[in-house]
Formats: structure tokens, sequence, C-alpha cells
């Protein structure tokens, strides 16, 4: 996959360096050319002098092509402003903005922007967001039987309720990430647009899981 990042800060080099470990091409925006630095000699992405919220700068970076954007310049405006740009003229789904204000981030889950607080950010949870796929396991019990992850959720499953994911997969929802809070659900709760997927699931049956929450509902279902 083909990945835009604004902001060759710490945090942008690394996520650049990691991302073209693990084989994906990379360009990263920045306004300060020095700022490129610290991507090291070995990096071979593009480097791009400029404003990341800039139709004809994101273009030169291959915004066209890509299948994910990351904000994690300085800013918080530049960041939400630029992931707006990348998703609603670009029409790329995975976008993740770093904010520094937390109290911002219900604000921006609500444009359908994922957004990682600075307090709370690694970059596993910004890989996250960019390439999402499956179930990331998170704890296990001692037989290695039964697993926490959480689970990648199709679009599909918005709007329906979490008794109903539960029946088609069999599986528990210890709880669901809504707007960087923890939320314990019941029977009644709804999953949201923005929210993660935290559930208690037999490790034999990930895939089957991991497959039903990938499709989305069966139809005719209740």
């Amino acid at each position: 996959m083909h990945i835009v990042i604004m902001g060759c800060g710490r945090v942008g080099a690394a996520l650049a360096q990691t991302l073209e470990q693990q084989g994906h091409t990379v360009a990263v925006i920045d306004q300060d050319p020095t700022a490129f630095r610290r991507l090291g000699s070995s990096f071979g992405g593009r480097r791009v002098t400029g404003v990341g919220f800039d139709q004809d700068t994101l273009r030169e970076a291959g915004i066209e092509e890509a299948g994910a954007f990351a904000a994690v310049s300085s800013g918080d405006n530049s960041n939400i402003i630029a992931a707006r740009v990348a998703r609603e003229m670009f029409n790329i789904e995975n976008v993740a903005a770093r904010i520094y204000d937390p109290r911002r981030a219900e604000v921006y889950q609500r444009l359908g922007i994922p957004t990682v607080a600075t307090v709370r950010w690694t970059a596993d949870q910004m890989l996250r967001r960019l390439l999402p796929s499956g179930a990331e396991p998170l704890w296990r019990d001692p037989s290695g039987g039964v697993q926490l992850a959480e689970v990648h959720t199709s679009p599909a499953w918005i709007g329906q309720k979490i008794s109903r994911l539960q029946e088609e997969t069999g599986v528990r929802v210890a709880f669901l990430n809504r707007l960087g809070e923890a939320v314990l659900p019941t029977s009644q709760t709804v999953l949201q647009e923005g929210d993660l997927v935290h559930v208690m699931m037999r490790t034999d049956e990930i895939e089957k899981v991991e497959a039903v929450f990938a499709e989305g509902p069966e139809e005719g279902g209740h």
C-alpha cells in the first residue's frame, strides 16, 4: 500500500520508517525541508516540501494512489484539515490524525476522522488505524484457549446492536473504545462510527470471528 504522512517530526519519521520496513511505499510531507533528516539516508520514500492540506502538495505525494493518510504535524488544526481533505477530496478510507488537545477528540471523531491523542499515542495505535485488519491480541489466559482482542469491524456493522454482533460471532464484546473512552456495552448498545471493538473469544475461532466482523451482518437477520 502507498501511505502519505504529513509531518516529519519524531512521530512522523518513526511511522514512515516502520511502514517502509513493513513493505509499504511512503511519502512524507513537511513545510521544513530540514525535517527530512530524521528519516535517515536509508529511507527510500518520497520527501515532499509543502503544506499537508494543499491539494497539489498531496497529489505530489501520491495521495491519488494512496490507501492511507496520517496527519502527525505539530498543529491540531493543520492535522484535522489535512485529514478531512484526504478523506473528503481524495476518498482515502484509512485516515488518522494526531491531536494535542484531547478535548477536541470528540469533535474530530464525529467528523469521521479517527484521532490519537498525544498523551495516549503509540506507534501501534496509529498503525492500527492506518492498516485496519483482523484481530490484534491484547491478552491471553494462561492456557491460551481464550483471548481478548481488538477486532477490525466493517462499516456495515454501524447502527447494529452489539447483541447481534455477539449472536452472529459467538464472542463476548468486552468493551468499546468510543471517542477515547472505554464503554461497557449493554444488549441495547448500538455500534457507532469510530468505535473500536474489543472482544473475548476462543483462540481457535479467531479466523471465523475476523471473517464475520469484516463481512458485516447476515442479510435478513435481526
